[in-house]
């Protein structure tokens, strides 16, 4: 029993990709990130805690801030606004 055409041009398909992949696989590293890629490395868990407890202290520090600037907006603004008499 004979296989169809359309068989071997998705194994031949298949194998481009394959070669494709394995060549642009091989390139990383040679181009303008490659210096910062080969010298990157996992955190040990200090290093990723430290980073995990300055971001959550950011996160909080801006999220903190845009409170109060929605406070003074919805309840400072108005009373100003009204003592100088533009309502």
């Amino acid at each position: 029993m004979k296989k169809p055409k359309s068989d071997k041009r998705f194994i031949d398909k298949a194998w481009d990709l394959q070669h494709r992949l394995e060549v642009r696989q091989k390139r990383i590293g040679k181009g303008k990130y490659g210096r910062v890629l080969k010298m990157a490395r996992k955190p040990t868990n200090e290093e990723y805690m430290k980073t995990s407890k300055i971001t959550a202290l950011g996160i909080l520090l801006i999220g903190g801030l845009g409170f109060v600037v929605y406070l003074l907006a919805k309840h400072v603004a108005p009373q100003i606004a009204e003592m100088l008499g533009w309502t």
